[in-house]
């Protein structure tokens, strides 16, 4: 005798629950539930019945709104709370390359165009990664909506193979380049740009945004309290990255007296803003661009090593890789603090340092003597 595949709970029901072909707000599968007082077999034929609708597409509304249309709108309605940089990753992906599928209606996108796609980004890994990325969120999105049936998901990328990206290994700054952080013969705010996401390990973004009102010099300290998204080359004010972001980071004595100048010749000119044009309006992508390149330029003449791919990014890891050697004389928790960022995120990227700094032998020994 076969045995009965639901159980009556004790509420008299025989209940199960199915995925109705959506998504939660988080990507999560989205399920409904079924339930019967007949009978296991009955709960059976239920199920059945709704897993042949999700699978008809009798659920999925008529519509002829293009994969182009829809991605768009997606971008706007569902995305639009997201950071500037997200937001533009986004809208580079479907304006450069979801274009390219042109009229085509969502309700007929498939693997074929999923492929295509990624076909020409042959060679570039990251857009390719981004690709797949922004492609599932869209497919994801318009099924919760009712628009595709949910088995499309799993049409397209079930058979297709995962993009394979890794990113550059973070690196701090070479023996050569912070050499050549204090030789170089700078422009005025271009050393004290250098000097403070060196000696504070500030994001570009955080950097940009400070202004004289931050800088304490008397308990020679900077405030981290806004941000500046460079995105469409236009200085917009916004929050730090997040609830962390916002500190108070000491200034290093070796570039104290180089910044308290600084500040006080700003404050004698009148001047807010640490970093801006000429015309005294706060710094666009462009004007940075070409501020760093005066930069590296200026790095570059007095070093006999070839400066690579050197980017503001990289002198917050040294900023961090370098706090991470003085443990235990300052903790990780204090490191995390400092960066604006999360322990988990220190012990994640900089874990390698932590286990560098290790001595299981003398560990184990100091332990286990009395």
């Amino acid at each position: 005798m076969a045995t009965a595949k639901y159980k009556r709970g004790a509420d008299g029901y025989f209940s199960t629950n199915v995925w109705d072909g959506t998504y939660t707000a988080n990507g999560k599968k989205h399920y409904k539930h079924l339930r019967t007082k007949k009978s296991s077999k009955d709960l059976e034929r239920k199920v059945k019945e709704f897993e042949d609708q999700v699978k008809a597409r009798i659920s999925v509304k008529k519509t002829d709104v293009t994969f182009l249309e829809y991605s768009r709108m997606w971008k706007d309605v569902y995305k639009g709370k997201k950071s500037d940089a997200t937001k533009a990753m986004y809208e580079n992906i479907i304006e450069k390359h979801f274009i390219a599928l042109g009229p085509l209606r969502l309700q007929d996108v498939g693997r074929i165009h999923y492929q295509t796609l990624l076909n020409s980004a042959d060679g570039k890994a990251r857009t390719q990664q981004q690709i797949e990325m922004t492609f599932k969120q869209v497919i994801k999105s318009a099924i919760t909506d009712r628009l595709i049936a949910a088995n499309v998901y799993e049409d397209i990328f079930e058979n297709t193979e995962t993009v394979k990206y890794k990113p550059k290994k973070k690196r701090p700054l070479t023996k050569y380049e912070r050499e050549a952080v204090f030789k170089a013969h700078f422009q005025e705010q271009d050393k004290i740009y250098v000097y403070i996401v060196y000696g504070c390990g500030l994001r570009r973004e955080e950097a940009l945004a400070l202004t004289i009102f931050d800088v304490n010099l008397k308990q020679k300290t900077v405030s981290v309290s806004n941000a500046h998204s460079l995105v469409n080359n236009t200085p917009k004010a916004k929050e730090p990255k997040s609830d962390n972001g916002y500190r108070i980071v000491p200034i290093p004595s070796i570039i104290y007296s180089d910044v308290e100048q600084y500040i006080q010749k700003l404050k004698s000119e009148g001047k807010t803003y640490l970093f801006t044009m000429r015309n005294g309006k706060p710094v666009t992508k462009s004007s940075y661009d070409k501020m760093w390149e005066r930069i590296i330029k200026r790095m570059q003449e007095v070093s006999d090593e070839e400066i690579v791919d050197l980017t503001s990014h990289i002198f917050r890891h040294n900023f961090c890789a370098s706090l991470c050697y003085q443990i235990p004389k300052i903790s990780i928790d204090r490191i995390a603090e400092l960066m604006g960022d999360s322990k988990q995120m220190v012990l994640n990227v900089y874990s390698h340092i932590l286990k560098e700094k290790e001595d299981a032998e003398e560990a184990v020994n100091d332990a286990m003597n009395f």
